[in-house]
Parts: structure tokens; sequence; C-alpha cells
């Protein structure tokens, strides 16, 4: 991860508390340093402890222990945040890339579509629900963490793109529903493609004996799918996240941001 290209005193979201659901590795730890550096006090939550607390000795912020998909770990997370002043900016971004690997229309069981679902769909629901109580009476940011998948089709992993699909709908009508409401909350949705993370090398690795090809050879077939011929990192998807968080987008709500080097537009009309 090259955090080099932060500028650590321009302060974009300076004097403002951010959640950060499944922000221990990847993506996550990328928006965690990200804000923090930026200006942000920071709460990370994740289940992976271990991860979550090292990186909050790191960079100075909170950790909890949250499993997104459970309504009594939202309350207590969000009671320790109200502990400590309002919350500004919640970024939903935990969730899973897959079950057990390749997941299409025709052989996906019913358990791994639900747990999906489950973690992907619910985390995403509750973390808005809990968001929007908590920040309606001074306003602030949700973003929501999609994916590529969600815009194009993704045949070998069709329960994630689904779920992913949801989390940009839901988007849509947290974001209208707030307005409607009269809360000076925005809620959009950021949409990465093939990243350069644990959660991509895991997926190479657990593809490769199922297919009958080497974690390489993925990579390759995977990378030429990329009109920049590159992987993204999770630097640009965590930039894209803090603009949308930022006082920057004030004007920005119910849509969606695009980090994927053109696999898009390669599937548009």
């Amino acid at each position: 991860m090259n955090m080099n290209k932060i500028d650590e005193g321009t302060g974009r979201v300076a004097g403002k508390t951010a959640l950060i659901t499944g922000g221990a590795a990847g993506i996550g730890e990328a928006i965690v340093r990200m804000m923090c550096a930026q200006g942000a006090s920071v709460f990370i939550t994740d289940i992976d402890d271990a991860r979550g607390e090292q990186l909050a000795r790191d960079t100075g912020a909170r950790y909890c222990h949250h499993d997104v998909t459970k309504e009594s770990d939202w309350a207590h997370v969000m009671a320790t945040i109200g502990a400590a002043g309002p919350l500004h900016i919640l970024v939903n971004n935990a969730g899973i890339g897959s079950v057990n690997g390749i997941a299409d229309p025709e052989h996906t069981s019913l358990a791994e579509w639900r747990e999906m679902l489950r973690i992907n769909g619910e985390g995403v629901f509750l973390g808005c629900r809990y968001g929007i109580e908590a920040m309606k009476a001074h306003g602030g940011a949700i973003v929501n963490m999609s994916s590529i998948a969600a815009l194009t089709p993704m045949p070998q992993l069709a329960p994630y793109g689904f779920s992913k699909a949801g989390v940009a709908q839901y988007t849509r009508s947290v974001a209208s529903y707030c307005l409607q409401s009269g809360y000076r909350i925005r809620c959009n949705s950021v949409h990465p493609g093939m990243m350069q993370t644990r959660m991509l090398e895991g997926l190479f690795s657990t593809l490769s004996p199922q297919v009958g090809a080497p974690p390489e050879a993925l990579r390759e077939a995977f990378l030429s799918r990329i009109p920049m011929r590159e992987f993204g990192t999770a630097d640009d998807v965590a930039y894209a996240v803090l603009y949308l968080s930022s006082d920057e987008a004030r004007y920005v709500t119910g849509t969606r941001l695009v980090v994927d080097g053109g696999i898009e537009l390669t599937h548009a009309p």
C-alpha cells in the first residue's frame, strides 16, 4: 500500500469523526489511514481484533470489535462513538468477496447465496439505519462500498454482484429518503474494480484449484480485462471515499463513483 501520495497538511476532514467498518485491512485500512492523515477522529471496527488493534496503535484511531450483521454490535459501537461526540462520516466498507470461490448462477447453493446477502446486504442496511439516527440532527456523509460487479456481468461471482447491486440501489434510496426527511445527510456509493488487495489475492488462490490454473495465470487473465492495464490500489479507493466524505462533496448525494481503470466502459452500450 503506497501512502506516499497523502498530503498530511491539508486536513480535508479535520474536526470530523468517522466510523470505518471492516477497517482492519485492505481497502478499509487504506481509508482509515487516509482519514487519520486528513485530520479526522477515526473509529475502526472489524472482527479481526488483532489487526484492528494494531492499526489503531499505528494511527491513533480507536478500535471496536464489530460484526456488522449484529444489531447489538451496532448499538454498542454507536453508543461508544456518541459518548465521545457526534458522528459525521460513516463508511460501510465491511463485506466479503466470495464464500467458497466460484459461485455461478447454476451451482451456487442457497446457503452461499444467503451468506453473501447477509454480510454485504444486512451490514449496509443496519449501518445506514444507525448512521441516519446518529447524524440526522447535525448532518453528515454515508459512503457505501459497492463494486464494479454491481455494474457489469460477473457470472462466476453472481451472488457478490447481486449483493453489491443491492448496495448501489439502497444507497440511492437512502439518499432520497434523507432529502425528503430534511436531513442533511448525503449518501453515495463507491465502486472499486480489481484492486491489488489481500481479498483479490485470496480470490486467486481460491479459484486456482477450481479452474485448474495457477494464481499467476488468473492474475494475468483478470489484468487483461482492465483497459488501463494495471490493478488499482487501496489508496485509489480511499481517495474516492475521502472526497465523498469531505465538504468538497457537499452538493453530491445519491451518486456512484466508479474506480475501475475503465472496466465499466467495456460494457457500456
